[in-house]
């Protein structure tokens, strides 16, 4: 099938699902709402000569890092690979700049983008004292839409409170056969390098040193539990009101959204990757219904995602959809179209 029957397809796929959410009442039609409560992303993604992410460095050696995985069929494989820590980071670092330019509210440390995030938050501790925990997460939820999405430890005031993240990331795995790790040789060509001090300490000599660069196709595996948003685990109730809800659905499937189109990591100062291709499929669930994944590393993914939606729809009907995306570009419109066009799933109310 040509990129342009591809385009066409989708572009119909859009227009029947508008028809869908179309509803006669009263003689008139009007428009159904639209809501995701989990949605996940299964895809292969193609980078070259990047160093996202490494184990650290012996000597003069830096060490990509790498994985020992195992395929369908029980063959063993070691594989370069980009650990879901690594993405969860861009993703909340794309949240964090889309936060401050949307007026979303963040805690003290969240301002500044500080690891320790709310845990540092000195007011937050203070107004925390002597209260319940299911009082912490409310306030939690509504003083920082980072915390509330992408999860934290609450410590403050000797606590061991959790919150859980509404995005999942894998790791990103380099698919076997179809990845390959080069090293290359550098150096800090220092003029007149034998007059510099003999403090090594001072690093202002000649270095050599040893850098990898990673080429190949990636298996990302990834969830996101859309209905979390706001929601307090312990009361099984929402600290906030629909509106709020909506302001991060949309930050966070847009932070999500730049993830893939701009991978931040290590060393892209002068190894800023070649994104080649994304391809893959999205899944989205309108009820409790989990959004199903399948990792990539099997090469039939794609079909088993799609069947298996097809069974729970057999079951659950329409609970399930499942969108093919075969550039960026198209991934880039599908996620426009579920930021535009759908809202959070509220837990008990959309049924």
């Amino acid at each position: 099938m040509t990129g342009k029957k591809k385009k066409m397809n989708w572009q119909k796929m859009k227009i029947m699902n508008l028809m869908r959410l179309m509803v006669k009442k009263e003689g008139e039609w009007e428009m159904d709402k639209n809501f995701i409560s989990s949605l996940s992303i299964c895809g292969e993604l193609g980078l070259n000569m990047h160093s996202l992410n490494n184990e650290g460095g012996e000597g003069n050696q830096v060490l990509t890092r790498e994985v020992t995985i195992v395929n369908e069929d029980g063959k063993i494989f070691t594989v370069n690979a980009v650990s879901g820590d690594m993405l969860k980071h861009i993703q909340a670092e794309h949240l964090y700049h889309i936060s401050i330019e949307k007026g979303l509210p963040l805690c003290e440390k969240c301002k500044v983008f500080d690891a320790n995030r709310i845990s540092g938050d000195k007011t937050f501790t203070e107004e925390t004292k002597d209260k319940k925990d299911e009082e912490i997460l409310d306030m939690l939820v509504n003083k920082c839409a980072i915390d509330d999405l992408e999860g934290i430890l609450i410590t403050n005031n000797n606590k061991n409170l959790p919150r859980k993240s509404a995005a999942e990331f894998g790791w990103l795995i380099g698919i076997p056969e179809k990845v390959k790790t080069d090293t290359f040789f550098h150096v800090k060509l220092v003029a007149n390098a034998g007059n510099k001090s003999n403090d090594e300490s001072a690093n202002q000599g000649q270095n050599i040193f040893h850098r990898p660069a990673n080429s190949g196709i990636y298996a990302l595996v990834s969830n996101y539990d859309i209905y979390r948003i706001g929601y307090n685990e312990i009361s099984r109730t929402y600290a906030i009101d629909a509106i709020q809800r909506c302001e991060r659905y949309k930050a966070f499937l847009q932070s999500i959204m730049y993830t893939f189109i701009k991978p931040n990591g290590a060393m892209r100062n002068t190894q800023d990757p070649h994104i080649i291709s994304f391809k893959g499929v999205i899944a989205i669930s309108n009820s409790t219904v989990p959004a199903p994944t399948i990792s990539p590393l099997n090469d039939t993914y794609t079909n088993e995602i799609k069947a298996i939606a097809e069974n729970i729809n057999k079951l659950e009907k329409n609970s399930i959809r499942v969108i093919e995306f075969n550039t960026l570009s198209e991934f880039t419109e599908i996620m426009t179209d579920l930021i535009q066009n759908y809202e959070p799933y509220e837990l008990g109310a959309n049924n």
